[in-house]
C-alpha cells in the first residue's frame, strides 16, 4: 500500500501521465484564437461520439424522427484528445470546455446551451416532447435525469478513469469506484423490473441520457473489457431495456451520426 506524503499546497507535477495528463490544466478558459464553421440549419452542434456527446445527436435524431423539421443540424467535430474544446469560439458556447455545446441560431437571438443534460431538456422543452407535460411525470423523468447528471461522474470520471485511463493502476480507485459503478447498475436493474422506461411508461430524454452511459456499458462499449470486469451481463432488466432503446432508428443514426472537421 502506498503512503504518498502530500505538500502542504498542491502543485500540478511536470508530467501528471495517462491519457489526459498533457491536456489538462487547473485552470479555465480559452487556450488559443478559433474560429468555428457555422453553418445554416437551426441548430449547429459541436460535439463528438463519446457518453454525453451522443445524447445530442440521438435527441436530435429522435425530433427528426417524430418529423419536426425545425431540428436539423449541423454536427462538427471537436477533437478533444488535440484540445479544440479550448479554442476561443468553443469556450464563449462552453466557458467549462466540455462537449457537447449546442447553439440554437432559430430565433431572433442565438442561444447557446452547454452541458448534455441542459441540451436535452432544452430540446425537449422547445420541441414539447420526450418529456410530459403532466407535472408529477414530468417531475420523475427530471429525478432520473439528475441522477445521470450526479452518477455519471462517479462512472466516467471515476471507475472508466482509473479503470481504463490512468498511467497506473491503483487498487483502492479500482475498487472504490467499482463499488459505485455496480450500485448503480443494480438500481437502474431494479427499478426497470418495474417499468418499461427509466421514468415510466413512455420513452423520455431521462433514456436519452441513462442509455448514453449505462446503456453502452451493459454493451461493454465504452472502456474496453470494462463490461466483462464489471459482470454488466447480470443486469438481465437492464440489459432487456438497452437491446429495446439501441434498436430505436433514431439511436442508430445518432450513433453513426457524420461529423463535419472544424479545420
Amino acid at each position: 500500500m502506498s503512503n504518498a506524503i502530500l505538500p502542504e499546497v498542491w502543485k500540478i507535477p511536470d508530467d501528471l501521465g495517462g491519457t489526459w495528463g498533457s491536456i489538462n490544466k487547473p485552470t479555465a478558459g480559452s487556450r488559443f484564437q478559433q474560429k468555428l464553421p457555422l453553418g445554416s440549419k437551426p441548430f449547429q452542434l459541436y460535439s463528438l461520439g463519446t457518453p454525453n456527446g451522443i445524447k445530442a445527436t440521438i435527441m436530435l435524431e429522435e425530433l427528426k424522427e417524430l418529423n419536426i423539421k425545425e431540428a436539423d443540424y449541423d454536427l462538427y467535430r471537436i477533437a478533444i484528445g488535440e484540445g479544440e474544446q479550448f479554442g476561443s469560439d468553443f469556450v464563449a458556447i462552453n466557458p467549462n470546455s466540455k462537449i457537447p455545446a449546442l447553439l440554437d441560431q432559430s430565433g431572433e437571438k442565438t442561444v447557446r446551451i452547454f452541458e448534455s443534460s441542459s441540451i436535452l431538456l432544452y430540446l425537449a422543452d422547445k420541441f414539447k416532447q420526450l418529456i410530459p407535460e403532466d407535472f408529477a411525470k414530468r417531475t420523475e423523468v427530471l429525478n432520473w435525469l439528475f441522477w445521470q447528471t450526479g452518477a455519471a461522474p462517479f462512472l466516467g470520471g471515476g471507475f472508466g478513469h482509473f479503470f481504463h485511463y490512468a498511467p497506473e493502476k491503483i487498487t483502492y480507485a479500482i475498487d472504490r469506484f467499482s463499488m459505485e459503478a455496480k450500485r448503480q447498475l443494480d438500481l437502474l436493474d431494479k427499478e426497470l423490473a418495474q417499468k418499461n422506461y427509466i421514468a415510466g411508461n413512455d420513452y423520455s430524454i431521462a433514456d436519452i441520457a441513462i442509455w448514453s452511459w449505462y446503456g453502452r456499458l451493459a454493451q461493454d462499449k465504452i472502456w474496453d473489457k470494462a463490461g466483462i470486469f464489471l459482470n454488466v451481463k447480470e443486469y438481465k432488466h437492464l440489459q432487456n431495456w438497452t437491446e429495446k432503446i439501441s434498436e430505436r432508428p433514431a439511436v442508430k443514426r445518432g450513433l453513426d451520426a457524420k461529423y463535419k472537421e472544424i479545420k
